[in-house]
């Protein structure tokens, strides 16, 4: 599944968010302050070029069973990655 992050298509309550465009030394901290400003039943639509395996790990510990993680595409160069708050 092919997915372009240049172009959103947002549907409703999925926010996109494009780590790419981010500073590497603040990802991190702004992935967690949009997860947490996120109201259950939303989604961040995450954008990135490489799979964030630590930081999935990070997101499971701080959050556990309050975020559904779920790929949209996972190809070398585009990983795209659902976090949705849970209720």
């Amino acid at each position: 599944m092919s997915h372009d992050c240049s172009t959103p298509k947002v549907e409703t309550g999925v926010y996109p968010f494009d780590a790419r465009g981010v500073a590497k030394r603040f990802r991190h901290a702004a992935i967690f302050g949009a997860l947490n400003a996120l109201h259950p039943g939303e989604t961040m639509r995450f954008c990135n070029d490489h799979d964030p395996l630590p930081l999935l790990a990070q997101i499971d510990d701080y959050f556990g069973a309050r975020v559904n993680v779920s790929y949209v595409a996972r190809q070398p160069g585009e990983i795209v990655i659902d976090f949705a708050i849970m209720g």
